[in-house]
């Protein structure tokens, strides 16, 4: 999820990334859905411009930004690849968050949840427990023996929890360094 960066840079953060895998599909039931209108859809082949509305909703408290300095042309490579799902969760018809699956290693048995998140609005609600259950749930597949996700010290405080509640288990750590959105310069659109 982050892009690395040089850690002599004077802009950069330092973080601390988790990688997380799971072996088995989770043997609790998934969380019920909340009380609440809501529904999951596949944004197909979104645009450049409302995949980065989404980005940023999620991911700019937590200094999100290695989509933010992709060129557009790479960006709408990735999430307009048949083996990337693009999955919107919407409460009462307001986008709320959303997951990226992606299946682009599923030949080698692996899928991993690119992204995961929730806009600040929808924080609280009970909606992150619901939503990602529902995406690990999609993201076993036949074939698929390993799902991977990763987080960094950055990104929210109960991040790392939820997936290691979800049943995720970490297998690896590494310090990374990352520029903030604020210092981001953003590619020429192409």
């Amino acid at each position: 999820m982050t892009e690395v960066f040089d850690k002599d840079d004077p802009r950069k953060l330092e973080t601390v990334i988790s990688f997380l895998e799971m072996r088995r599909p989770p043997a609790r039931p998934a969380r019920p859905v909340p009380l609440r209108k809501l529904a999951i859809m596949r944004a197909e082949k979104p645009p450049v411009g409302f995949y980065l509305y989404l980005y940023r909703s999620v991911g700019a408290a937590w200094n999100w930004t290695d989509r933010l300095m992709m060129p557009a042309k790479e960006l709408e490579a990735i999430i307009h690849d048949d083996d990337v799902e693009v999955m919107v969760l919407h409460v009462a018809g307001v986008p709320a968050g959303y997951a990226e699956l992606d299946f682009r290693n599923a030949g080698d048995g692996q899928s991993e949840l690119g992204l995961f998140g929730l806009s600040p609005d929808f924080i609280g609600q009970r909606l992150g427990g619901y939503f990602l259950d529902w995406a690990i749930g999609a993201l076993w597949r036949p074939g698929i023996e390993r799902v991977v996700v990763n987080t960094n010290t950055l990104d929210h405080p109960r991040a790392l929890a939820l997936y290691q509640k979800a049943g995720f288990e970490i297998v690896g750590r590494e310090t990374s360094w990352l520029v903030p959105e604020d210092s981001v310069e953003r590619p020429a659109e192409s």
